[in-house]
């Protein structure tokens, strides 16, 4: 773990603190893990309300040039040939072993314009591997620093945006975007986007910005119950929509294959790195399953998981969510994946059973837009 004094601040981190968010490192920062009102309520009110949260810390690389497309298609396995102005893409990205170097976000801005957003903790990785492999007519630049990033999310969060600016600059379409819209005074690039499980949207600014923007959305929220949220229940609700987290779900180690993002490999397009491997290691021999913890006890990430009394994988996240109860993705081999089966986590030395389920565990009623 970095000292203290190594570990960076957010542009928000005075408020947080202002505020009484709970401050721990995380990916080489200091964030809130929650405030006072705890995780559960935080939680809760993303699922009912509207949350705010500071993403800051998170990475963001510009591609520009008339090789801008060619280069993001041999980094990426998604195919980011048929993606249109203003919207977003998903994509892992590859090793050359087929292993996962990190999971990142695309939004086109036009043809020779491309941003893609990758995790904090693996920015100076990924920009080192995108860097070695860059080719052609591109500038590749790493605008991290250039960018501050919130995220308001929650089914109030389209209904408190439009206090704030005219609907038709709100994106209508989730994965889209509408750059260079003012939010409380504040040019921001208002993204339909998020990591809960929840409808809302992801807001990208100057750093400078970062105080003014906060302040105004608290203001604006606080008719719909705005609540301030930290890590805690940022995990507790990408868990609860089975959303990958990199490091747990997948890494170097693992192939998007085995994570159960196969919908975003696109095997039949040719002259992405990690291709080949995929395709000579054939059929994945693990898979990611969902676990619904049916005994006494709370599982974290790394317990051994059984069939009988033969370990056949292991928890990738766990704990126990406000909307669903105690849970667990896991690892495991290949066969063991039949909703309805039931396993067993090691915890604290003793066996828990645990019951296979589909994912997600939580999803939202998707809206007709």
């Amino acid at each position: 773990m970095p000292e203290t004094e190594q570990l960076q601040k957010t542009p928000l981190y005075a408020q947080h603190v202002l505020h009484g968010g709970k401050i721990v490192p995380f990916a080489g920062y200091l964030l809130p893990v929650q405030y006072a009102a705890g995780v559960m309520q935080e939680h809760n009110a993303v699922r009912q309300g509207v949350g705010l949260f500071d993403v800051s810390h998170m990475g963001e690389v510009l591609f520009t040039g008339a090789d801008a497309l060619a280069n993001i298609q041999q980094l990426l396995c998604n195919d980011f040939s048929t993606l249109q102005d203003g919207r977003v893409r998903y994509s892992p990205m590859l090793n050359a072993q087929g292993g996962v170097i990190d999971d990142v976000l695309v939004y086109r801005h036009n043809a020779l314009k491309y941003l893609m957003v990758v995790n904090a903790a693996n920015r100076a990785k990924d920009v080192s591997h995108i860097l070695a492999c860059q080719f052609g007519d591109v500038l590749i630049e790493d605008k991290s620093d250039q960018f501050g990033q919130l995220a308001l999310q929650g089914p109030k969060a389209q209904a408190m945006l439009e206090t704030l600016l005219p609907a038709e600059q709100i994106p209508q379409k989730y994965y889209s975007f509408i750059d260079g819209v003012t939010v409380g005074g504040v040019s921001c690039l208002l993204s339909r986007t998020g990591y809960t499980g929840e409808d809302g949207f992801e807001l990208y600014f100057a750093p400078r910005d970062a105080v003014a923007l906060f302040d105004a959305l608290l203001a604006a929220g606080e008719p719909f119950g705005l609540t301030l949220c930290g890590l805690g229940c940022r995990d507790t609700l990408r868990l609860e929509a089975a959303m990958p987290l990199y490091g747990h779900e997948m890494d170097d180690s693992v192939t998007p294959l085995e994570t159960g993002l196969g919908a975003f490999v696109k095997l039949q397009r040719e002259g992405f790195i990690g291709r080949e491997a995929l395709l000579a290691a054939g059929e994945p021999r693990r898979a990611r399953i969902g676990l619904k913890i049916t005994g006494r006890g709370i599982a974290r990430e790394h317990f051994p998981v059984y069939s009988g009394d033969t370990r056949i994988g292991h928890t990738t996240s766990g704990t126990h969510c406000p909307t669903v109860g105690p849970v667990a993705m896991a690892l495991v081999e290949a066969a063991h994946q039949t909703v309805g089966e039931t396993l067993s986590i090691e915890i604290r030395g003793a066996k828990v059973p645990a019951q296979i389920v589909p994912l997600p565990f939580y999803s939202r009623k998707k809206e007709n837009r």
